[in-house]
């Protein structure tokens, strides 16, 4: 009788395996080529670089890939006046699978809207200068950069309106990443999409709260770091 059922309890377990195999073959096939990035039209395309294929209207389609990530480049509370443009300066949301790095941590921010005004003026990873030279404060700059943006990945780049995310694609590609892995797919003041995750909610005395615990946030801690001399 304990043989008899070792002898089922194994047969199950063969079935199982080759199921989840099964599964993992499945998800590779579906796994199709990505259409180069390129810009979109008008001012989308030419003042914020969004890419034309793929955008907030289309990147539920190319979610969840293997062989991608996914970053929206947007401080949790960022100081500009992103009210004043019709945006949001809180981080209400976000598509879901991307994880938040912010790009005011990564460089000196320039050429925002008049109306925003300054955002983040801390210590950054880089700063630039007029001619778009990236130079390293830390000796660890660009191994966190490569940390977070893994150049053998398609890169999927998301903030509120485009900007900081066109931003980090020009920076990325000045300091030696693949323009061709890189996308700018917009803002997320735009999407519609079934995988919005809300973050800022009213509550029953109308009080508006922001739920960060769901965003998969990641600071620098730049006290840890050794500054270039």
């Amino acid at each position: 009788m304990k043989k008899s059922l070792k002898f089922i309890l194994m047969i199950v377990l063969c079935i199982t395996l080759c199921a989840c195999a099964s599964d993992r073959e499945e998800k590779k096939e579906e796994l199709v080529d990505l259409p180069k990035p390129e810009l979109a039209g008008g001012i989308r395309g030419e003042q914020f670089g969004i890419d034309k294929n793929i955008d907030e209207s289309t990147i539920d389609n190319y979610l969840n890939r293997e062989d991608s990530v996914y970053i929206d480049m947007r401080m949790l509370k960022d100081p500009g006046n992103y009210e004043a443009i019709g945006g949001d300066s809180y981080l209400s949301g976000f598509v879901k699978g991307f994880e938040v790095v912010p790009y005011p941590y990564l460089v000196n921010v320039s050429g925002l809207p008049e109306e925003v005004g300054k955002t983040y003026t801390g210590k950054t990873l880089f700063t630039v200068d007029e001619d778009g030279e990236y130079k390293a404060n830390y000796e660890e700059s660009m191994e966190i950069l490569e940390y977070y943006f893994p150049k053998d990945k398609n890169i999927f780049l998301m903030c509120g309106g485009g900007g900081y995310a066109g931003m980090t694609k020009n920076m990325l590609i000045a300091l030696g990443w693949d323009k061709d892995k890189i996308y700018n797919v917009g803002g997320y003041w735009y999407y519609e999409g079934k995988n919005k995750v809300e973050v800022k909610r009213v509550k029953e005395d109308k009080k508006t709260v922001y739920d960060f615990w769901k965003v998969t946030y990641h600071d620098i801690d730049f006290s840890v770091l050794t500054e270039v001399k």
